[in-house]
């Protein structure tokens, strides 16, 4: 059922436009061998995968600082696999994680597509948690960059989603009202649960089969969001 009186469209960038999965388990590939850590790639993401989503959790909520995220995910990951791993080296594969990073712009399937489709008739913006330094060259670098009006990351206003701050940063920069926005996004507690606690339309954008509340519109591909806008 098509939507109406929506004017603005937000995005989160990772896992929902940007396919982090793929383009981080590539950058492990390619600092691992440039820094000669023998370690396989699949064992090792075996464990960092859940690692990171953990400290992205306590990031999120204001618990932890960013440079704690970038070292604890990966010193603990390396001692889950059991691979010893001195202060330094975790250091140095910290920075060329996030020097790498953007090297690799595999989007998911039909980005352009629907970027294409509802910049047509939407003013179209991003709000992410991701640092600020990086989600830039990962927009400018899949050249998905042009379709936005605005971009709004948490460095910018300080707190991350779910924190309704974030999205009234972002609905003041897009210059538009709550009322005429929808939020779409990977992350149920961040962009769904946040969008949702400011009064916000929300779609989710499941890859895993959640079950949610029926009220909540759910899509696994993106381009099923021509069934709401």
């Amino acid at each position: 059922m098509k939507l109406n009186g929506i004017t603005d469209v937000f995005f989160d960038l990772d896992h929902t436009l940007w396919d982090f999965d793929k383009n981080s388990a590539l950058t492990f590939e390619k600092i691992f061998k440039i820094n000669d850590v023998s370690l396989s790639i699949d064992d090792f993401l075996l464990h960092y995968v859940p690692i990171n989503f953990k400290y992205w959790k306590l990031y999120r909520e204001e618990k932890i600082e960013k440079e704690a995220l970038r070292y604890g995910r990966l010193n603990d990951a390396f001692e889950a696999v059991g691979f010893q791993a001195e202060e330094w080296l975790i250091y140095k594969l910290s920075k060329d994680y996030i020097t790498h990073l953007s090297t690799f712009n595999h989007l998911f399937e039909n980005t352009f597509e629907i970027l294409d489709y509802l910049s047509v008739n939407y003013n179209l913006h991003i709000i992410t948690n991701g640092f600020d330094e990086v989600q830039h060259k990962k927009l400018t670098q899949s050249k998905i960059i042009k379709y936005f009006k605005t971009v709004t990351n948490s460095e910018m206003v300080g707190v991350k989603k779910p924190n309704p701050e974030i999205f009234n940063f972002a609905l003041e920069l897009a210059n538009t009202k709550v009322s005429q926005s929808i939020m779409i996004g990977d992350s149920y507690e961040a962009d769904i649960l946040g969008a949702k606690n400011i009064g916000m339309d929300v779609v989710f954008f499941d890859l895993n089969n959640m079950t949610l509340d029926n009220n909540i519109k759910q899509i696994d591909n993106l381009m099923q969001l021509k069934k709401y806008l």
